[in-house]
């Protein structure tokens, strides 16, 4: 078996055993007022936009409602729609900026639908690019995401702020 190292991951590992004694992590992060440090790069009346800390591809962004639900059909329809809004001003600020060929949108709910944090909802919105799965994911189990978190965020966040 081959073995790669990625010790920065433990945190991740780690987190999700606390995460039941400190709470919900998305509830956490919009009550403070760390933006940067929260990685968080827009905020509206009902929801809010951070970068994903465990991305699937650079500049990996979520829309997460301040409310805490779990269930999308308990939605308000304020709520739903800046939720939208903000997922169109995401699409808008990628394409200005980072320029992506197309992107994976939507959102995983419930556990066995793939969510990680399934008691509040979050959309995610991925930017993709022709080529940008290569041989490192299929034969290494690799994904090499090619900006640091920092650098994507604050290209986002301006992003935001120009609109």
């Amino acid at each position: 078996m081959d073995r790669i190292w990625a010790p920065w991951r433990m945190s991740y590992i780690s987190g999700l055993s606390e995460s039941e004694d400190a709470g919900c992590i998305f509830c956490r992060k919009s009550g403070e007022e760390d933006d940067e440090g929260n990685l968080i790069v827009h905020r509206s009346d009902s929801c809010f936009v951070l970068m994903n800390l465990y991305p699937y591809n650079n500049s990996h962004l979520m829309v997460v409602p301040y409310r805490h639900c779990g269930n999308f059909e308990e939605l308000e329809a304020d709520e739903l729609l800046d939720c939208q809004r903000a997922i169109q001003r995401a699409l808008r600020v990628m394409r200005e900026t980072i320029r992506p060929q197309g992107w994976n949108l939507g959102m995983n709910l419930g556990r066995a639908g793939g969510a990680g944090i399934d008691t509040h909802l979050h959309w995610h919105v991925v930017p993709r690019w022709v080529g940008d799965t290569n041989f490192m994911p299929v034969l290494g189990q690799t994904k090499v995401i090619s900006e640091s978190i920092e650098e994507s965020r604050r290209r986002m966040a301006e992003g935001f702020q120009g609109l």
